[in-house]
């Protein structure tokens, strides 16, 4: 069966060149290239000051494989996704996940940012079936950060009327 995976995945090439320990075999197999590069180089890593009224913070798990994703957003006074940072404890495909969904509010309106679908990240990451949840936490994220940066946002608002009375 590995040998079969490994003919499917690997060069012959490579199998002659050199050997590859368990983990670079389940990389090379297992993961599609892009997976791999936000694992490697994962983009936007850390946090931001969740006390700010224009950071929004989002937590969400999967409790069937136990991935915990954090991502956070920072929105400017006109309502543009200025910067974005994460932290996931999770696989490869979830932190690849977490990564590219960073990568890709940047730049976005609050309401733009709400568009983005876990199908679209599971299709640019080439997530097999089995790992699809990743993305679909990485939405949930999304959604959740944005949901927190909205409720600061109205309760900032309601205290700027408590105020003017």
């Amino acid at each position: 069966m590995a040998g079969t995976v490994a003919k499917k995945c690997l060069s012959p090439l490579a199998l002659l060149t050199r050997r590859l320990s368990a983990p670079e075999f389940i990389t090379q197999c297992c993961y599609h290239k892009k997976v791999v590069d936000h694992y490697e180089n994962p983009r936007n890593v850390g946090t931001l000051d969740k006390n700010s009224k224009n950071v929004g913070t989002g937590l969400v798990g999967a409790p069937a494989c136990g991935d915990v994703m954090k991502l956070q957003i920072e929105v400017d006074d006109h309502g543009k996704i200025v910067d974005a940072r994460f932290k996931t404890f999770g696989c490869g495909s979830a932190i690849a996940s977490s990564s590219l969904a960073t990568e890709w509010v940047k730049g976005k309106s609050v309401d733009e940012a709400l568009l983005i679908k876990n199908t679209d990240i599971a299709k640019e990451l080439c997530l097999p079936p089995v790992k699809l949840h990743c993305s679909m936490l990485a939405e949930d994220a999304i959604k959740a950060a944005l949901a927190d940066y909205r409720l600061k946002q109205k309760d900032d608002q309601q205290e700027a009327a408590r105020a003017s009375i």
